[in-house]
């Protein structure tokens, strides 16, 4: 069975019905959130006798649920109560007026607490504390596809400008022998912490539809591009996220062996002037295991090059290693549902169509018709970003529950 969430009526009650929810969340979901709670409980009095710090991160990572159910069972009882008193033919009808408000004050915000409850079950994702690394590549298009490539770097910066976090551009290659409105290859770095799991919802492949400035017969022509979202990890090694990122265990995602890593010196090439060709600043590196491979000529600076391509090849492989994982739930995950799929960076994400003004995300299937809010960064930008991550948290919890065997 599918484990989408069960939605009762919302309808308003009658004065006689004795209804203890007008919305309801599946009784699995329900069971596995006040095991939780329990265990939480629990916790709290064992760390009232000794203090242990496991025991208290244990219970940190549970509190979030914990307070979700006290929320939902809170609304719950509210609403049971206000159908006890409407439906009490002693009530008097002043008295009965003022619950019926409050009741359906309370029947509002049942939507908010369910999705806070949904919200809580699911695990942190491993990068979701850590600044992020935006990558943009032109795809399928020719020059119109560097030109989106260009669009959708700004619409980002903007998004981000906005949302007040902080950017700095770590690669931005231009196609030669043209305006600089053709991108190739952008990096950008959003340094802000969380960061990533504003914009993990991006990755996949962003398809425009429009009439391009050079077309004579006025024929729509559609290109794409793919956009990643990859970790950035701070040079020490730890912070940013719950544990040390442990970059010297050879058994960690994030650890990279420099003896497999092919490092090469090269000169700059492209627009530069007089820098162009006469130093070799620019570096790639490669690392042979998997034939990675990463470039960076942008800093006159040798130093600065080598810098940011590692912290790029190290932010490609923890992601590379991080999907690799994901795949292998995915192939288990096949028997359980019948077929289950993993959207990723070569996934058709969304539509950019311009002669509709129409902007349309495939996943959480919302349609914007205010494209120039959603390339400016604004709110429409927002409402789309919004729809995807409520997709993918009722995505994670049909494969959470898929995981521990259990129906919805």
């Amino acid at each position: 069975m599918s484990a989408k969430l069960s939605w009762a009526s919302r309808r308003p009650l009658s004065h006689a019905t004795k209804a203890v929810s007008v919305f309801s969340l599946s009784n699995a979901l329900l069971n596995r959130a006040r095991s939780i709670a329990q265990e939480h409980d629990k916790l709290s009095q064992l760390l009232g006798e000794s203090f242990d710090s496991k025991v208290a991160k244990r219970m940190g990572e549970l509190a979030p649920v914990a307070q979700a159910v006290k929320d939902w069972d809170k609304t719950q009882e509210a609403i049971t109560e206000l159908n006890l008193l409407i439906g009490d033919p002693e009530t008097d009808s002043e008295l009965r007026s003022l619950a019926i408000e409050d009741l359906e004050q309370t029947q509002t915000q049942l939507p908010v607490v369910s999705e806070q409850l949904k919200t809580s079950l699911i695990p942190r994702h491993p990068f979701a504390g850590l600044p992020c690394l935006l990558e943009i590549r032109p795809g399928a298009g020719g020059d119109e596809a560097g030109l989106f490539a260009y669009d959708l770097l700004r619409m980002y910066l903007s998004f981000c400008a906005r949302r007040g976090l902080r950017t700095s551009i770590v690669k931005q290659d231009m196609e030669e022998t043209t305006a600089n409105d053709r991108i190739t290859e952008a990096v950008v770095e959003i340094e802000t912490p969380g960061s990533y799991e504003i914009l993990r919802s991006e990755i996949g492949v962003h398809r425009v539809q429009r009439v391009p400035a050079t077309e004579t017969k006025g024929r729509t022509h559609t290109s794409a591009v793919s956009v990643m979202i990859l970790p950035s990890f701070p040079e020490t090694g730890s912070g940013g996220g719950d544990e040390a990122l442990n970059f010297e265990d050879p058994n960690s995602d994030y650890y990279v062996n420099p003896q497999e890593v092919r490092s090469e010196k090269m000169r700059a090439s492209g627009a530069g002037g007089q820098h162009v060709n006469k130093t070799e600043s620019a570096i790639r590196l490669t690392h042979l295991p998997t034939g990675l491979t990463v470039s960076m000529q942008d800093s006159r600076s040798q130093h600065a090059n080598r810098k940011k391509a590692w912290q790029l090849l190290r932010a490609k492989l923890a992601e590379r290693r991080r999907e690799a994982r994901e795949e292998e739930m995915v192939q288990l995950r096949r028997g359980a549902m019948g077929g289950v799929a993993r959207m990723g960076r070569g996934d058709k994400v969304r539509t950019y169509n311009f002669s509709q003004s129409r902007c349309t995300d495939h996943r959480s299937g919302t349609t914007v018709h205010d494209l120039d809010s959603v390339l400016d960064g604004g709110h429409g930008l927002e409402t789309v970003m919004d729809s995807v991550r409520t997709w993918l948290v009722d995505r994670d919890i049909e494969l959470m529950m898929v995981d521990q065997g259990e129906k919805l």
